[in-house]
């Protein structure tokens, strides 16, 4: 059988616009460098999708929520839709963000394509035994759902 040269990488984030897919990508890293495995664009059960969703070796849940515009923040409504699924919930946003309008009571990461900081500390929640159990299931079954159509994309 005759080997043929490798295939260019996909590109890491197609349909999300440069700002937000560079955000992601340093969030994600900080998070994996933290230890997490992180998922993209998790439904959960309310139908909303997380744009990141990190599961530390702990089994704890963490939520970041993407905004690469000041439009972007303004016009998103949902986002305290989420605080019931996760222990930790961060806005992920460009270096060049004006913060301020951020709320306090939620964590904070400031991000570009390279690299993340946590800004603010996300304050711990606590999700109750039987919800962690479903969206821990809901996640690894999202993560093996994608790795077989990886595998078989014609499934």
């Amino acid at each position: 059988m005759k080997r043929n040269a490798a295939p260019p990488d996909p590109p890491p984030f197609d349909g999300r616009p440069a700002a937000t897919g560079a955000v992601t990508r340093g969030a994600v890293r900080l998070f994996r460098e933290m230890g997490a495995a992180c998922l993209l664009e998790v439904t959960l059960k309310t139908g909303r999708r997380a744009d990141v969703m990190a599961l530390d070796r702990d089994g704890a849940i963490t939520i970041l929520e993407v905004k690469s515009s000041v439009e972007d923040f303004r016009t998103d409504a949902k986002w305290e839709e989420y605080l019931p699924f996760c222990d930790r919930f961060y806005f992920a946003v460009p270096v060049d963000f004006p913060v301020e309008i951020l709320p306090d009571a939620v964590g904070l990461v400031v991000a570009d394509a390279y690299g993340a900081a946590i800004e603010r500390p996300a304050a711990q929640g606590a999700m109750n035994a039987s919800r962690r159990k479903a969206l821990t299931l809901r996640y690894a079954r999202q993560a093996a759902e994608r790795l077989m159509r990886g595998l078989d994309p014609g499934v």
